[in-house]
């Protein structure tokens, strides 16, 4: 029985999430706080013997990766850029001011913030929804997501041997994504930034061991 444990970060705040803005695959480096998100979580898990780590491959999880492994044995130099653990590409809505986003694709059906729509519609169907709605149909729909991200999971796992720890650098709605198909755990809690999520993979078989921790223990 192999078991491989995954510990997700969400990134710390960028200039976009500040200005409460959109941000799928478009980028912006991380504020003060942000930088701060990032040192805070390397600290969590400074004492975590991490056997390899991975970052999506936008600049925001990139540079949280390096803050991280600065505190960590892992060298920096380890770490592996991973496309697939890319944030969902919100397509023609990029960029845009969230309330006003949120409220315009989601009251039509009664949803006025991206978490109503997830805690009302599933996460699922709501990467349908805004793909079905974008004009140019660039957004990611459910399936292209995970046809995307299942791949990148498989060969970090693949990858690994028993017992190996692992970080990955990665994005919100990828942890509430992945956390919604392995546990009923309630992701209409958004990801704080810098936070950890923890899965443990044992024979292909994943179990969420906690979401979204901000302060509490890191086992």
């Amino acid at each position: 029985m192999a078991t491989v444990e995954l510990y997700l970060v969400r990134h710390g705040q960028t200039f976009l999430n500040k200005y409460f803005r959109i941000q799928g695959w478009i980028d912006a480096p991380l504020t003060d706080k942000g930088l701060a998100d990032a040192k805070r979580a390397g600290e969590r898990l400074a004492d975590i013997p991490f056997a390899a780590a991975y970052a999506s491959d936008m600049s925001r999880a990139q540079r949280t990766a390096d803050i991280i492994l600065a505190a960590n044995s892992l060298d920096q130099s380890a770490l592996q850029t991973e496309p697939a653990f890319r944030e969902e590409s919100f397509g023609f809505f990029e960029g845009m001011d969230e309330g006003e986003t949120w409220h315009t694709v989601g009251s039509p059906k009664g949803f006025h913030t991206f978490d109503d729509m997830i805690a009302g519609l599933t996460i699922e169907k709501t990467k349908d929804m805004f793909h079905a709605q974008d004009p140019y149909g660039d957004a990611e729909d459910n399936a292209a997501f995970w046809a995307r991200l299942q791949p990148g999971f498989d060969r970090v796992v693949a990858a690994a041997n028993d017992g190996d720890k692992i970080m990955i650098a990665t994005h919100s709605t990828t942890i509430r994504s992945t956390v919604s198909k392995f546990s009923d755990i309630d992701i209409s809690v958004p990801v704080d930034n810098g936070s950890i999520t923890k899965l443990t993979v044992t024979d292909g078989q994943y179990h969420v061991d906690y979401y979204n921790n901000s302060e509490g223990p890191v086992l």
